[in-house]
């Protein structure tokens, strides 16, 4: 048995969900990390376990519903119900708008928005019944801010602010807490879009009562 349920963290790479699995360590939770790459997850799993931390890596396609929802489902199987999971996917394909096809924007869409829905779906019915847990999802100032040379980004984006405030009104009363940090600028370190800090405000997002008045954080810019 483990003292504390899993962190899981969809779209586990470098910056943001790095930082935010060092808080998360902090805290004591068990990890459970959730990306394309095998290799790379299976190496950042083996440097957590070298520090005492309880880690499992799951390699799966966030805009695969039924892959996503086996990888979350392992995760539960290994550490039990999750007390958080962080949707940090997205994928970033550049261009003009009028040179966006449907098929792209459908196929980002899933990665952005369609995935973070599945993986709150899978975890919210065991937060409810406990009456407690924490979903959080990594935003962009592109939510806010579209730009026509980031068009699927852009839609994916704000899709995703949508579906945070949706969720954070629907699950505050049964004591789960949504949230979201809508980043402005570029996410590196020493800036006002430093990922320590950045990961720090998912945190802060964490330890706050249920409330959609306070379900997002704009950081940066």
């Amino acid at each position: 048995m483990y003292e504390k349920g899993p962190a899981i963290i969809v779209g586990y790479g470098a910056g943001i969900a790095a930082s935010f699995v060092n808080e998360m360590v902090v805290e004591g939770h068990p990890l459970v990390l959730v990306a394309r790459n095998k290799d790379k997850l299976a190496a950042a799993a083996a440097a957590l376990s070298k520090r005492g931390v309880y880690a499992l890596s799951v390699a799966a396609d966030a805009g695969d519903a039924a892959a996503l929802e086996r990888a979350i489902k392992m995760g539960q199987a290994a550490f039990g119900a999750p007390d958080l999971v962080l949707y940090n996917a997205a994928h970033w394909r550049p261009g003009p708008v009028l040179q966006a096809t449907a098929e792209d924007l459908v196929e980002d869409f899933r990665v952005d928005v369609v995935g973070a829905l599945v993986a709150a779906k899978a975890v919210a019915p065991e937060m409810v019944r406990r009456g407690r847990g924490t979903i959080l999802f990594t935003g962009e100032g592109l939510a806010l801010y579209p730009s026509r040379k980031a068009p699927s980004l852009s839609i994916g984006k704000a899709g995703l602010r949508a579906l945070a405030l949706m969720l954070a009104a629907e699950l505050a009363p049964e004591g789960i807490r949504v949230g979201t940090v809508t980043v402005m600028g570029t996410v590196a370190p020493g800036t006002t879009s430093d990922p320590d800090r950045i990961a720090q405000a998912l945190l802060s997002l964490h330890r706050t009562a249920p409330d959609p008045a306070t379900a997002e954080i704009v950081f940066g810019g």
